[in-house]
């Protein structure tokens, strides 16, 4: 990711920290935790999302979640 200049990688995906190093300079994870990954169940986490993303710090890895 970081080669190709992303800086945040927003995911649906819990498993993504079992499965990757998350920890990579230069990359900032937000995963999505919702009860579904129907649109319907996502869409009420946006404004938390939108927090998230105007003040994440790379390298960090912040669960959001409707429970």
């Amino acid at each position: 990711m970081a080669l190709e200049n992303f800086t945040i990688l927003l995911t649906t995906d819990q498993n993504l920290r079992y499965q990757q190093n998350l920890q990579q300079p230069g990359v900032a994870i937000v995963v999505v935790i919702a009860s579904s990954n129907r649109l319907a169940d996502l869409v009420p986490l946006i404004p938390s999302v939108r927090s998230v993303l105007a003040t994440i710090a790379l390298g960090v890895v912040v669960e959001i979640r409707d429970f």
